[in-house]
């Protein structure tokens, strides 16, 4: 009787890893929660993964029980901030939560993937960010659901004459999520590399900093108009 338990859990688990992989195309992921009102799956790194067309250009470290239970209380309320409705609109059904993510080498807080319906969230990402990050990367979701509502040649027109974004997020060395003191435009340094990524930003303080973000655009004239072409 113990042999066949064993065998069947192992097949089990082994039909629900092809699954999942199926699904994400994600290797060595297993169910973490799958409990969330909004329909959220939570998968987890079991093991360390690399993904990507360009040589394996995503990579992840895998995560125990200790490195998630203090941090998936705030990874689940802030999705929970979306309904089930929403996540359909923008095709998010799952979030992986792994460690030390990297993309081309570079740290990140989050790799979107928006045909693959599937976040991934580095559970060690700064803390002062951690929230907001979240909102981040979903915004790069939803972005992509709707191109034609995010017209970058519109958002460009909000910044001051002769200000250019750089050609790509990693091609500036501004890299800097805290919030600037005289903001001039932009809530952070990060915000300064792209239109896409200036939008992120700012959605990201509508969703976690929101009474900090109105207080702000009340001196200034572009977030005031960058916000409102987000809302």
């Amino acid at each position: 009787l113990f042999i066949i338990t064993f065998l069947f859990f192992k097949t089990f688990s082994s039909v629900y890893a092809n699954t999942i992989y199926y699904l994400t195309k994600i290797p060595n992921l297993e169910i973490h929660d799958l409990t969330a009102s909004n329909g959220i799956k939570y998968l987890k790194a079991e093991k360390s993964f690399k993904i990507g067309f360009r040589e394996n250009n995503v990579q992840c470290n895998n995560v125990n029980e200790n490195d998630i239970k203090n941090k998936f209380d705030i990874i689940k309320k802030n999705f929970n901030k979306y309904d089930k409705n929403f996540l359909k609109k923008i095709n998010l059904k799952y979030v992986v939560l792994c460690k030390n993510l990297k993309v081309a080498e570079i740290k990140t807080a989050g790799v979107p993937n928006h045909d693959m319906k599937t976040l991934i969230v580095d559970i060690k990402f700064d803390e002062r960010y951690f929230e907001r990050s979240m909102h981040h990367e979903l915004f790069h979701i939803v972005e992509e659901s709707y191109k034609d509502l995010f017209s970058y040649k519109e958002w460009e027109k909000f910044n001051s004459p002769g200000f250019k974004y750089a050609k790509c997020s990693t091609c500036t060395n501004k890299l800097d999520l805290s919030l600037i003191n005289n903001t001039r435009g932009f809530l952070t340094e990060y915000s300064m590399t792209t239109a896409s990524e200036d939008m992120a930003e700012i959605f990201s303080f509508l969703m976690v900093g929101k009474k900090k973000l109105e207080d702000i655009v009340l001196n200034d004239p572009i977030l005031n108009k960058k916000t409102i072409f987000l809302k």
